[in-house]
């Protein structure tokens, strides 16, 4: 199967499947001498798995990763690093009635379509488990990023379904099963979940993700810019359908008077271009937001087909999540980290001689719209 290597520099090629053995990555072209363990990756996978609450699947999956490769005496040595991830909680009898059927909204059609076949176990490579792997990698990312040019990444839910989630402090991110920035808001969010969940429904989510501490001059100025790989890398995430940098979608409504962001000898005045000039980063923080579709595994019955073009009726068993945004904020995260990470190195191969005799600009001095 094509299509399972991301980045070009810093390339991480996924592996497995749902409900196979295990699942995992290789990552080709992590510098060496970066300090690597296992529990410098847990933090963030333990963020993302399933089972922390009763929102989300409960599949209860550890995901203990295990560096196999590409780690010696605790540094990285410059060569594949392999991150393996054993799966130990599937049940793939949920998905029996599933092999001649195809869900609607998922992948199950169009994969039997190109491959002639397919594993319906859990939705097999479709599955968003395989997301796991990823947000592994992303971890080695940020851990190079922050230790060699300062860059942090912060995500969280601004919206789940139609219930707008304030943004009031990060410090509430973490402290919450939503990822959510508004400790007042969690009650409303878990009713909202709990009524889904008994009508056997489910909703959509947006998730905003930042990265701070940006250098100036990532991004390429034609077919490579920053923000058409973070665009490219977004829409990787399974069930993402939209993707906004900066203003996004509401620039329509701006003018040029107001939307372009001023240039001070101190700073930026604003950040409308969400941290990305001409597909180059400015320097300031890249703001990113992504809009989830709601999950297509529900327990409520839905017209489809089966394989002979026949009509049919499909029910979707087992574990799932009724808002898979829930879990999506350190995906995001992973993602955003990755595209940075692979254009860090870009850079540093072509312009790391570059000097300037006038340092890069401070961040944004006003709001980030």
């Amino acid at each position: 199967m094509s299509g399972s290597t991301f980045g070009e520099l810093f390339r991480v090629t996924n592996f497995g499947e749902s409900h196979g053995p295990a699942i995992g990555c290789v990552i080709d072209g992590c510098p060496p001498g970066l300090a690597l363990s296992e529990a410098d990756i847990q933090h963030d996978l333990d963020r993302r798995r399933p089972g922390t609450s009763r929102h989300v699947t409960q599949r209860n999956e550890p995901d203990a990763v295990e560096i196999l490769s590409g780690v010696y005496e605790g540094l990285t040595t410059g060569t594949p690093i392999c991150l393996l991830i054993r799966n130990t909680d599937q049940r793939s009898k949920d998905y029996g009635n599933l092999l001649d059927t195809f869900r609607p909204g998922h992948a199950d059609y169009t994969y039997w379509r190109k491959y002639g076949q397919r594993d319906p176990r859990g939705g097999g490579r479709s599955s968003a488990r395989l997301t796991a792997p990823m947000v592994a990698a992303g971890a080695v990312a940020k851990k190079w990023l922050l230790e060699h040019r300062g860059t942090r990444f912060t995500g969280w839910m601004s919206a789940l379904g139609d219930i707008v989630i304030p943004y009031d402090s990060a410090e509430h991110i973490a402290h919450n099963p939503f990822f959510a920035p508004n400790a007042a808001i969690v009650p409303a969010l878990e009713a909202h979940m709990d009524a889904l969940r008994k009508a056997g429904d489910s909703c959509g989510a947006r998730i905003e993700v930042r990265a701070s501490g940006m250098p100036a001059g990532l991004g390429e100025p034609l077919f490579d810019k920053l923000d058409a790989d973070i665009a490219y890398a977004m829409m990787g995430i399974n069930a993402v359908k939209g993707v906004e940098i900066g203003s996004g979608f509401a620039t329509v409504g701006e003018r040029g008077s107001s939307h372009g962001d001023a240039l001070t000898p101190g700073g930026f005045a604003t950040n409308h271009a969400g941290g990305v000039l001409g597909g180059i980063s400015t320097g300031q923080d890249l703001v990113v937001s992504i809009a989830i579709k709601p999950t297509s595994s529900i327990r409520l019955p839905r017209p489809s087909i089966d394989r002979a073009n026949a009509a049919t009726t499909v029910e979707t068993h087992g574990r799932h999540d009724p808002c898979v945004g829930i879990r999506a904020t350190p995906i995001a995260e992973a993602m955003l980290a990755l595209v940075v990470m692979d254009h860090a190195l870009r850079h540093r191969a072509q312009c790391g001689d570059v000097q300037l005799p006038v340092p890069a600009i401070a961040a944004a001095l006003g709001g980030d719209e």
